[in-house]
């Protein structure tokens, strides 16, 4: 069954990954680029960590979770491994990218152990970190194992370089892949579509056949001197070499129509080399041909760090066979597992913020209508909702509002608190999008002023419905409050301007009454056709 965990990678490696039980990992780890990702570290102890800081910030410093990360590496029983890293620390000492590479050298380790002795690793970095997580997996992985560096051109670079008045800009990526043996599978890939393969098309394969197909006359000529290959066929001269195929072969090849004969008989006979019989140009480490997902994209979803699906497929298709296990320790909002279920693998992924596993559980259900997978670590029940609202307030937050599908608000990060913890966008008349606003309470105190604060707060915004989000009860005071705040006409009847809904409502399956929801806060992922899902063609 295909799985899904909200919780710190390394704990959920240790604890439920098998060793040697996964075909395939690709891994998006945070950069340490002071850009905004989808991470939040927690000690493996479960205490709250001094580096954890607002999801989607990947800003890391040195500190006690950094040192048990090293020290787990230095007794991780990987030599080569230790030593690379403790050779780093003298160079680098206790600084932020140290406490990035120990975080990150402690999960190889176990990325390692969770693969299987056929299967292979794609790490996607930026050139922040590139050059000494390669490092890390030489000596993780073994150097003899490293594969390829790729590079991705998620831009075209137009404007990059315009605010850098001392280097040129950047529009590429970084894709490390390695195996884990020699043994490690892979499918050579093709592109049909760009202008490269297009240009070579049109160029080279200038001729047309009574089918109307191109192609273009290739040598027959043997490079060496084979006099068992010396003849003539019908009246064209045999080369001085010989020919590069036999007498019946050539009868073969002229009976099905696969040879060109030129007018003059001084000529040489060639082979019809047919332009729809190649499978396209071969990918080479220098991937052009898929560019960024822009603010017009149609897979978009609003995720920030979200990457092409035709990316991961290509890694999919070029590393795993059908029925393979694929998995993503950093999963974000799913693009890999996406891949996975369209080109029919298994697969596991794990994210540290709900945000992440709310969004691919609604990327995964609007793909692929009728799945089925399995969730562990997010709350089931109100025990594991308090339990939740206990150990961090945010995550909680971001849980909630994921429960009554809307956005989390502020770019879904920690801030002084607004009144705002989500949006809701709605269309009353289904043309001009209106706005709810809604508010999470995780905490036992719960009154009459909250529900009036929100009040204000939906005036104040100029929004149309509050929608309050409780872990505790409502009392009959806040319920009569939220009736006094009146009604939203709309041409589907009235709608309570300020809702209540509690978190056990919310299991029980009541949702906001708003009328013609805008989808929910990220954008709806196109349903994949049946047909999409093709096995690889072995």
């Amino acid at each position: 069954m295909n799985k899904l965990y909200y919780g710190d990678n390394l704990t959920v490696m240790r604890g439920c990954i098998d060793s040697e039980s996964v075909d395939l990992i690709y891994l998006d780890p945070p950069f340490n680029s002071q850009a905004t990702y989808n991470v939040l570290f927690r000690s493996t102890a479960g205490e709250q960590s001094r580096a954890q800081i607002e999801a989607f910030e990947d800003t890391w410093h040195w500190g006690d979770e950094a040192e048990l990360a090293f020290d787990g590496v230095m007794t991780g029983g990987n030599a080569d491994a230790a030593e690379m890293l403790r050779s780093m620390r003298a160079f680098l000492k206790e600084s932020d990218v140290m406490a990035y590479l120990c975080m990150m050298a402690i999960r190889l380790l176990e990325l390692r152990r969770v693969l299987k002795p056929a299967g292979s690793l794609y790490l996607h970095c930026d050139s922040t970190a590139s050059h000494y997580l390669k490092v890390l997996l030489d000596a993780t992985f073994g150097a003899e194992n490293f594969r390829n560096e790729i590079v991705w051109k998620r831009r075209v670079g137009m404007s990059s370089a315009v605010h850098e008045s001392n280097r040129f800009g950047t529009c590429t990526d970084t894709i490390l892949l390695y195996a884990k043996t020699d043994d490690s599978l892979f499918v050579p890939q093709y592109n049909t579509e760009s202008p490269e393969y297009r240009e070579y098309i049109e160029e080279r394969f200038t001729m047309t056949d009574e089918n109307g197909r191109k192609f273009q006359p290739t040598s027959l000529v043997n490079p060496a001197y084979r006099p068992n290959l010396i003849y003539d066929y019908k009246g064209y001269k045999s080369p001085p070499n010989g020919w590069m195929i036999t007498r019946d072969k050539m009868k073969q090849w002229d009976q099905q129509g696969k040879l060109y004969f030129p007018k003059d008989k001084k000529g040489r006979i060639r082979r019809k080399s047919y332009a729809d019989e190649l499978r396209g140009m071969p990918i080479q480490n220098l991937w052009t041909d898929i560019p960024e997902i822009n603010s017009q994209a149609q897979e978009r979803l609003g995720y920030p760090t979200q990457k092409p699906l035709a990316l991961l497929e290509r890694m999919v298709l070029a590393s795993s066979k059908e029925g393979d296990t694929i998995f993503d320790p950093f999963c974000g909002c799913g693009t890999a597992i996406h891949a996975a279920q369209k080109l029919r693998r298994e697969w596991t992924g794990i994210d540290i913020t709900h945000l992440a596993i709310s969004l691919i559980e609604k990327r995964l259900k609007d793909a692929f209508p009728g799945i089925q997978y399995e969730v562990h670590g997010t709350p089931k029940d109100l025990d594991g909702a308090r339990d939740l609202a206990a150990r961090d307030k945010y995550q909680f937050q971001w849980w909630a509002v994921s429960l009554v599908n809307a956005v989390p608000f502020a770019g879904r990060k920690k801030g002084a608190d607004s009144g705002i913890d989500g949006l809701i966008y709605f269309k009353p008349e289904g043309k001009t999008t209106e706005k709810a606003i809604v508010s999470v309470k995780g905490g036992d105190n719960v009154n009459v002023a909250m529900v009036r604060d929100l009040a204000h707060v939906v005036d104040r915004e100029k929004a149309r419905i509050g929608v309050f989000v409780t872990l505790a009860d409502a009392t009959g005071p806040m319920r009569t409050e939220a009736v006094k705040a009146g009604f939203y006409e709309t041409l589907y009847g009235k709608c309570p301007k300020i809702q209540i809904l509690t978190i056990r409502e919310l299991f029980e399956g009541k949702q906001p009454n708003i009328p013609l929801v805008d989808a929910s806060a990220f954008k709806r992922a196109a349903k994949e056709k049946v047909g999409d899902q093709n096995p690889l063609p072995f």
